[in-house]
């Protein structure tokens, strides 16, 4: 019989923090050790987030200083970006991590400092980090100490075109990935474009030719060129909108095929490689995913359409932002690293209406 995990989250009072608690609840093999938010210690998790004050086993927050790390097996940080770094540098050898922010996802240092702002404090730390792409690298992931969960617009963007890079059926350097998010994705502080008044009865794009997810998408996407012998030639361009709902992602997906290469061919693809995905569906007919299909769940769905224009075609990829883009993934990897079924504790059906 499988061993119960101790489990601490740490920065437990964000959006990812909250769906981390949900989750967990339902895992059969964690029992969750510790909760931190240090602005709002000493306070039981349900003045936080009212919704849990069902659930009496659940530990008062803590500071993150006074977590015992002895008796914890493993850490989600849902820390700010630059804080996961200085925090994972002290923690003892034996305690997995399971990285939520961004802090360990690009693999150099420099393009990290570039993209952030800050240099990167945990060097050594970087080089042993596995980058936790569940479907793409599960394997280096099972052996991991340090994962670094992927971004959410990266998740729904690398499922779909990962595959077809790797068999040379798209253009790798004509990608346009249009992606709209809830506003959970933008975290839970107060700010005022995420202002009721800001952000309802409207949309509009945001971090346009600058959002810090596009080097995280090639650095991906690139991975894959060269897996499959191929020259790391993958740009894209990235940008995303912010929708009036609260979660949620769906990215409309560009590709110039290679000739003689169709929507049929791509879709074809995608399917011998995510069939047997408890996680991954590629839709047989002509429906268009949409969040709804998705919400509250760990699942990822797509389709692919061919465009009115010869030679290219449109994907449309769906995920909920909190859940397959964060929470949900980061719990797909923990099962992985701690040698649990994949689906353990994530198998929920997506909640419609």
């Amino acid at each position: 019989p499988a061993t119960k995990q101790r489990v601490a989250v740490l920065g437990a009072s964000g959006y990812t923090g909250a769906e981390l608690v949900r989750i967990l609840l339902q895992h059969p093999f964690v029992e969750i050790a510790a909760l931190t938010a240090n602005s709002q210690a000493g306070q039981p998790f349900s003045a936080v987030f009212p919704q849990f004050a069902t659930q009496k086993s659940l530990p008062d927050l803590i500071t993150m200083d006074d977590v015992d790390y002895d008796d914890v097996d493993v850490v989600f940080a849902c820390l700010p970006h630059a804080k996961t770094q200085e925090t994972v540098k002290e923690l003892p050898e034996n305690v997995k991590v399971i990285d939520l922010s961004a802090d360990f996802r690009l693999a150099d240092v420099d393009t990290y400092e570039e993209w952030y702002g800050k240099p990167h404090v945990a060097v050594e730390l970087q080089k042993e980090a596995v980058y936790g792409l569940t479907e793409v690298a599960r394997g280096d992931i099972a052996e991991a100490r340090l994962v670094a969960n992927p971004g959410c617009y990266p998740t729904a963007s690398q499922l779909p075109l990962i595959p077809l890079l790797k068999e040379g059926l798209i253009k790798a350097d004509d990608i346009i990935i249009d992606a709209k998010s809830g506003t959970t994705g933008a975290g839970r502080a107060p700010k005022q474009g995420t202002l009721f008044c800001e952000v309802t009865d409207g949309i509009h794009a945001y971090g346009v030719a600058s959002h810090r997810h596009a080097p995280e998408i090639e650095q991906g996407l690139n991975r894959a060129l060269e897996a499959a012998g191929a020259p790391p030639t993958a740009v894209v361009n990235f940008t995303p909108h912010l929708m009036p709902m609260s979660r949620g992602i769906l990215e409309t997906i560009y590709v110039k095929t290679e000739d003689g290469v169709d929507a049929a061919k791509l879709k074809e693809t995608l399917k011998a490689v995510y069939d047997d995905e408890y996680f991954v569906t590629v839709l047989d007919d002509g429906t268009v995913p949409q969040t709804r299909h998705v919400r509250g769940s760990n699942h990822c769905i797509i389709n692919v359409f061919d465009d009115r224009l010869p030679g290219r075609c449109i994907i449309v990829s769906v995920i909920d932002n909190l859940v397959k883009g964060a929470s949900g993934q980061a719990v797909q990897n923990m099962n992985l690293v701690c040698g649990f079924p994949e689906e353990m504790g994530i198998s929920m059906a997506p909640v419609f209406p």
